[in-house]
């Protein structure tokens, strides 16, 4: 794997989709694959597909195409899932809920390590053999294990005191459902998750599908 220069945030958001069709062709016992066949199967151009996964060396041959099984596992190293990621939910509503039952089902390497409230109808409850704990516990439990990625599924009003936290906690990244868009230093990752932007979107294809 080779990355020629600095990769567009757009190429990056596309690796995800690639992956997950490759995946199903590995399920279906599909070999190889071409960048034209693939571009059906998507919906991207071929084009644009030799143009994405050259930016990182390039996998195919002419001819042949890409091998499915070594492109999936090249993508999946691009991605950083060659590796587990300990997580941990602020937030345990529905959402927060739902976020955990998703990543214990998902199994894909992202592991559920702690959840934490504010609600006391919510301290003590397991969900997946993961007790909720109290919020007043988050700096003690950063303090004494080392957690990748934290979620945050809290009110707008409490998000940023939430992400300050998990920053001095030292997580590496920040997956935030909060309704608002958080600011963190350049050594954390932040991924800002608008659900009601994704539906206000469908809303407007909806009613603009004769454009």
């Amino acid at each position: 794997m080779k990355e020629t220069g600095k990769i567009s945030k757009a190429v990056i958001k596309r690796l995800p989709r690639y992956r997950r069709y490759l995946e199903d062709l590995m399920k279906k016992d599909v070999d190889r694959i071409s960048s034209n066949e693939l571009s059906n199967l998507i919906g991207y151009t071929a084009s644009q597909i030799r143009q994405d996964l050259n930016n990182f060396g390039g996998f195919g041959q002419q001819g042949y195409g890409y091998n499915v099984k070594a492109l999936h596992a090249e993508i999946s190293k691009i991605l950083g899932l060659d590796r587990d990621y300990k997580m941990i939910i602020v937030g345990c509503g529905n959402l927060g809920q739902a976020l955990a039952n998703y990543t214990h089902y998902y199994k894909a390497g992202f592991i559920v390590c702690g959840m934490f409230d504010i609600n006391p109808r919510l301290v003590g409850l397991s969900i997946n053999d993961i007790e909720v704990m109290d919020y007043s516990a988050l700096d003690e439990y950063l303090e004494q294990n080392q957690i990748d990625i934290g979620i945050i599924c809290t009110n707008k009003g409490s998000a940023q005191e939430v992400a300050d936290k998990l920053v001095m906690g030292k997580v590496k990244g920040i997956w935030n459902f909060a309704a608002v868009d958080l600011e963190v230093g350049e050594e954390v990752a932040l991924e800002n998750v608008h659900l009601s932007d994704s539906l206000q979107s469908l809303a407007y294809n909806i009613n603009h599908k004769e454009d």
